[in-house]
């Protein structure tokens, strides 16, 4: 049976207008705020009143927003490529543009996932438009989300949280922040539920914005929060703690953020390898795709292996994407998925570095920077070692107990 690999037609002009934003409006900008960290690109805000206007038209149907969920009528109910295929086909392109900046829109967290993965429908209409940022990582906790120590304990009408998150992506410039907190831990994880908490609720605040490696057009926030009291009907989902689920809430937010994630990988790795094309074109460096690698020059070959590690981890991120459309369980998909493109971009940016020689290493280009902001791809949303751990105990139908 034939595979037809194209993009979906509907989706062409999504992806098209996307990949002109990368290039007019993200790339431009790129190297000024990798330079100022910390600084707000305003020119953002511009670009997402766009996207606004788009969305109320029609003219951006199942686009882009990393927490948005097109409620199905009858009529389309049957449709196989949707909301989440269109999110990471015009994440792709964003990101080769930008990743930093792309994680920097308003309205576009991955709190808005969480939202969109685990919220009711009264809660979906009451969080409609905010921008809203994750908080899971503690210290001393790393991947083992499992092992969240923050409290939410039920006071009346309100829950109030005590605890510490730490490198919470838009952690400042977010007007709300989805809170993961273990209502009882002796309970374990079935008892870990997330909350949403507005900005400037007394008891949270932001203690301080990190200095990192890459992705600096993003804030990543360290927030503190003591006896901050939330409304109870800020608590995503179901209140009730059941020890026969387990983690399911949460893994349905990892199922719906890590397709996202490789996304980003995809978009980064794709404008390294474009790149570095055009840079061995002008070398004198011809790369021939009717020839085989080995019979071209080690540049080439280097390049041409490079692409078809590209198309794997492209192909695994469409797949993941298409099975939550169709409402198929896709979490081992989608942490192949983030496995794949996280180690892959990592991989593709450095290795186009080095293909570039001193043109890679220095900022004339943007391969540097691109081989710097690929690296939290690779670990955020769960490391690449969690990622195979996930993969192993799906394919060989192991519990965490029995597999760790």
């Amino acid at each position: 049976m034939p595979i037809n690999l194209d993009d979906p037609k509907k989706f062409r002009p999504l992806v098209g207008q996307a990949h002109q934003v990368a290039m007019n409006m993200l790339r431009p900008i790129s190297r000024k705020y990798d330079r100022a960290e910390h600084e707000y690109p305003h020119e953002l805000d511009m670009l997402a009143a766009m996207i606004d206007g788009l969305a109320e038209s029609g003219a951006s149907e199942g686009a882009g927003a990393a927490g948005v969920r097109r409620e199905e009528t009858e009529a389309d109910a049957s449709v196989k490529n949707g909301t989440n295929l269109a999110s990471v086909m015009s994440i792709a392109e964003m990101c080769w543009g930008d990743v930093g900046l792309l994680l920097s829109m308003p309205r576009q967290g991955l709190g808005n996932s969480a939202i969109a993965s685990v919220a009711d429908e009264e809660q979906q209409q009451r969080f409609a438009g905010v921008w809203a940022g994750m908080a899971i990582t503690e210290p001393g906790v790393g991947s083992d989300s499992a092992n969240i120590k923050t409290t939410a304990t039920l006071d009346g009408d309100h829950y109030v949280l005590n605890g510490e998150k730490i490198y919470v992506t838009s952690g400042d410039r977010a007007d709300h922040i989805v809170v993961w907190a273990t209502l009882d831990r002796s309970l374990g994880r079935a008892a870990i539920k997330s909350f949403v908490v507005p900005k400037g609720t007394p008891g949270m605040r932001v203690d301080r914005l990190e200095h990192k490696l890459g992705i600096r057009a993003s804030d990543t926030a360290t927030i503190i929060f003591e006896d901050c009291r939330v409304p109870a009907e800020n608590l995503l989902g179901s209140p009730d703690v059941d020890t026969k689920q387990g983690f399911a809430g949460a893994m349905a937010t990892f199922d719906n953020t890590r397709p996202l994630v490789a996304a980003m990988a995809v978009g980064c790795a794709r404008a390294s390898l474009d790149l570095t094309r055009d840079l061995l074109a002008q070398a004198g460096v011809a790369v021939d795709y009717d020839r085989p690698a080995q019979n071209q020059s080690a540049a080439a070959s280097r390049l041409l292996q490079m692409e078809a590690d590209w198309e794997a981890a492209y192909l695994l991120m469409l797949q993941a994407a298409w099975l939550a459309d169709n409402r198929q369980p896709n979490s081992l998909e989608a942490s192949m998925a983030k496995a794949k493109a996280g180690r892959v971009g990592s991989d593709i940016t450095l290795g186009c570095v080095e293909l570039a020689g001193s043109v890679g290493y220095s900022e004339s280009e943007l391969l540097e920077k691109w081989a710097r902001d690929s690296k939290i791809l690779d670990i955020f949303e769960g490391t690449q070692q969690i990622q195979q751990l996930i993969v192993a105990r799906r394919v060989l139908g192991l519990s965490s107990a029995e597999l760790k």
